[in-house]
């Protein structure tokens, strides 16, 4: 900011002379209560959904996916059970002997090492990428093959959903500073769930259609007169490999673009392919540079919520230790069988909402991802199409109009009374007349 008077510097704008610190404002957007129980609810499904087809299949085939026990725990299990910043109680109860304490749960006691930290950006890319990079895999068979072409499927017929919420929650705040409503997410959602879930597909379909006439020259390799013309034939189908790689290279790092872009601009496919696949090749470095950004920002996010989460799950059990001793705490994170059936029931019931705790906190990897991506999406559409960081589409809510009165003229005929309009909205208010 300039002073005119004076012409000097009062202030500067560092968001618009360093666009990057844009990414600042990931962590607070992630942590909105609608986008972390979206989030958890759709990353909970998709296990559940990966569990139910590798339960179709044999064990080795997706071995990745049928190795997960209960895909609740499973994500629950991210979260330990208490800060590791605190020595409140051991991360797995530990059996004692009557009337002596654990030293691990003794105040002053070294906790135990922390788990292993993830990182929101590589984590949720890497996991939700999986089904579609081990299709790729030159030894992947058949069975594994159609294992996970259903889950990609599966995966993303889920986030065509919960994953067009989520962004466009996050565009209307990042752009508007404005809060949707619940019906606003929904109906666009459903409305635009097609275009998020064929977006991505595209790509694929176009890999498929030029590894095709390689597929079918690929019989001859099994004469040797047909290796030798295949040989002759080679550049072509290296062209056909430049084909593949070009689109597999804009599908993988633009496929979170894709959601951005639909929840942005209201388009559709097409208008998401064509601007992901513009924004990776021809803003790469910018595009690095965000990603890097982000994902500084995320782990340190991660570690606080992660961190937060387990100090309310863990400072409970302390409280309740007080009361109860350890032994009973040491036996319903065990579920001990001394604790007979109801206690068993209380038990599961507190392990219950333990987890829910815990799984909206694994919610923040991925509502951390989609808005960050999202901000991603404002700078390269800045750096690319030079457009502000603050259009976005926003849905008009349609008027209502009603019918205007009718009369019948002499013959009989319905008309319109006189004095009225059939454009009048029917909640305009009327005019005031002067009583006689």
């Amino acid at each position: 900011m300039i002073d005119e008077d004076r012409g000097t510097v009062r202030a500067v704008a560092w968001w618009e002379v360093f666009p990057w610190l844009n990414l600042l404002r990931a962590f607070r957007l992630a942590i909105g209560f609608r986008v972390l129980l979206l989030s958890a609810v759709a990353i909970l499904l998709t296990v559940a959904g990966w569990k139910l087809v590798a339960l179709a299949f044999s064990q080795e085939t997706l071995p990745e996916y049928s190795s997960v026990s209960c895909p609740w725990t499973s994500l629950s299990g991210m979260v330990p059970d208490r800060p590791s910043l605190l020595g409140v109680l051991p991360d797995r109860p530990v059996t004692a002997t009557a009337g002596a304490e654990p030293a691990s749960a003794r105040p002053g006691s070294k906790p135990a090492l922390p788990q292993p930290r993830v990182e929101p950006m590589t984590h949720v890319w890497r996991f939700l990428s999986n089904p579609a990079l081990s299709s790729f895999q030159v030894e992947t068979g058949l069975p594994r093959l159609a294992g996970m072409l259903l889950c990609g499927l599966w995966g993303l017929a889920v986030w065509a959903l919960f994953g067009g919420a989520i962004t466009r929650i996050l565009a209307v705040q990042i752009a508007a500073e404005e809060r949707v409503s619940w019906g606003a997410v929904v109906h666009h959602a459903t409305s635009k769930w097609l275009s998020y879930f064929g977006a991505p597909l595209f790509p694929i379909i176009g890999i498929l259609l030029a590894a095709l006439p390689v597929c079918l020259f690929g019989l001859l390799l099994r004469a040797s007169i047909g290796v030798f013309l295949v040989g002759l034939a080679w550049p072509v189908f290296l062209v056909c490999g430049l084909i593949m790689a070009l689109l597999l290279l804009g599908l993988i790092f633009g496929w979170p673009l894709m959601w951005a872009t639909i929840s942005s601009e209201g388009t559709d496919s097409f208008d998401a392919l064509s601007r992901s696949y513009a924004y990776v090749f021809q803003r790469p470095l910018n595009y690095l540079l965000y990603v890097i950004v982000a994902a500084l920002v995320g782990s340190v996010g991660w570690l606080l919520v992660s961190e937060f989460a387990a100090g309310i799950v863990g400072l409970t059990y302390w409280a309740a230790s007080w009361g109860s001793g350890l032994k009973p705490i040491e036996d319903i994170l065990s579920y001990n069988p001394d604790l007979g059936v109801m206690g068993k029931i209380g038990a599961w019931f507190i392990h219950f909402w333990a987890g829910c705790v815990k799984l909206l906190a694994v919610g923040f990897l991925y509502s951390y991802f989609w808005s960050s991506t999202s901000i991603i999406y404002f700078l390269l559409r800045r750096d690319v199409d030079a457009t502000e960081m603050d259009e976005v589409y926003l849905e008009e809510e349609e008027q209502t109009y009603g019918l205007p009165p009718l009369k019948t003229d002499e013959s009989g005929a319905p008309v319109v009374a006189q004095g009225t309009s059939p454009a009048e909205p029917s909640d305009a208010p009327k005019p005031c007349q002067d009583e006689e």
